[in-house]
């Protein structure tokens, strides 16, 4: 199974956006590693928005 390459290309951009990292640092990561920080980006989203 091979993972889509719109949803690579999608966690990218957000990890990108929010933490400023290189494309090739962020394709360095293993899939688990890069969607670990998707699910931690989107939790500091949630809280900052919560309290806002």
């Amino acid at each position: 199974m091979t993972y889509a390459v719109d949803r690579l290309h999608e966690e990218i951009a957000y990890i990108a956006y929010h933490f400023h990292w290189t494309r090739s640092e962020i394709l360095d990561l293993d899939h688990q590693e890069r969607r670990r920080w998707v699910r931690e980006i989107a939790g500091i989203n949630t809280r900052v928005n919560e309290s806002g």
